[in-house]
């Protein structure tokens, strides 16, 4: 909540979510901070009416949830990359690094978007480590590499892109004709003293000043995703329609938001993901206000 002033969005609503969703089907599309944000809604939505618990698959990647009263069905779609990807192999071994093949839609959501009202689409951490791109069988570019004949893209550039693509196949799917698709900007980190795999840690207690956050990365790579939408919302076809959830300048300011040792995994510093009730719960209370208003007039908005 900023100083002296009142957020010009509601505050979140159960009942007045539900009904707005009533009859519907809602999809979080994206790795575990989709999830997250799946998590945040299903509480949220549980003082409104106790949903079903339907489906689960053995990795806890895929979730359905139903609640019989407004017949409306909340899921989660785990995908890496939004685009096929595997492990990279090196001389028989697995490694840390993917080969992601943008011009391949990874299933695991693509056939599911038909059965959708509402997807909310969302990537970004995967990309950032040693990764290699593919388009039509042949590498076009990697990430953190030092190769000779393959360009070195910058993460923002590639989030990006892997956005851009992954909503061009969206806007063209002709079986999905009513969708509304929502792309929620990334997700900052706020490791300090390293990064997640060697000592990083998050021990803040309260909100940064905007003069204490790191903008200028992470705003980039937010600023890529946000040039995509932009060309997207001018191409929608088919009565489809797109929109932004665009958090990532408040969550910059958010460093006391974290889990950090306060996990199930107290080995593990999370410093990525969001602790519930908290900072997250806000993503929600504005896609409630996008999805209500559903003339589409709404002046894109920036959570600050």
């Amino acid at each position: 909540m900023p100083n002296d002033c009142e957020l010009p969005i509601p505050r979140f609503n159960a009942k007045t979510f539900l009904s707005i969703v009533r009859g519907k089907k809602l999809a979080f599309i994206g790795d575990s901070l989709a999830r997250n944000q799946m998590d945040s809604l299903l509480c949220l939505l549980s003082q409104g009416e106790t949903p079903k618990d339907v489906y689960t698959d053995d990795s806890d990647h895929y979730r359905t949830f139903y609640f019989p009263s407004h017949d409306f069905t909340l899921m989660a779609y785990w995908t890496q990359h939004l685009f096929s990807s595997a492990v990279k192999i090196v001389n028989g071994s697995e490694t840390a690094m993917f080969d992601i093949h943008l011009d391949r839609i990874d299933d695991n959501w693509g056939q599911k978007l038909p059965i959708l009202d509402y997807a909310v689409i969302s990537i970004g951490h995967w990309f950032n480590r040693k990764n290699y791109l593919y388009e039509g069988g042949k590498v076009v570019g990697c990430i953190y590499c030092d190769e000779p004949d393959v360009p070195n893209l910058g993460l923002a550039d590639v989030v990006g892109k892997a956005m851009g693509k992954a909503l061009e196949y969206i806007n063209d799917c002709k079986e999905c004709k009513a969708l509304f698709t929502l792309v929620r900007t990334f997700s900052p980190t706020h490791f300090e003293y390293g990064s997640w795999n060697d000592g990083g840690k998050c021990k803040r207690t309260s909100p940064s000043t905007e003069k204490q956050a790191d903008y200028d990365f992470l705003m980039g790579v937010r600023n890529f995703q946000v040039k995509e939408f932009e060309k997207i919302k001018k191409r929608t076809t088919d009565g489809k329609r797109f929109e932004i959830l665009d958090i990532t300048r408040a969550m910059l300011m958010r460093p006391d938001g974290h889990p950090g040792t306060n996990s199930h995994d107290p080995s593990y510093r999370d410093c990525m993901h969001w602790c519930l009730p908290g900072p997250v719960d806000v993503w929600n209370q504005l896609l409630m206000v996008l999805l209500q208003n559903k003339d589409g007039s709404m002046k894109q908005t920036q959570l600050n």
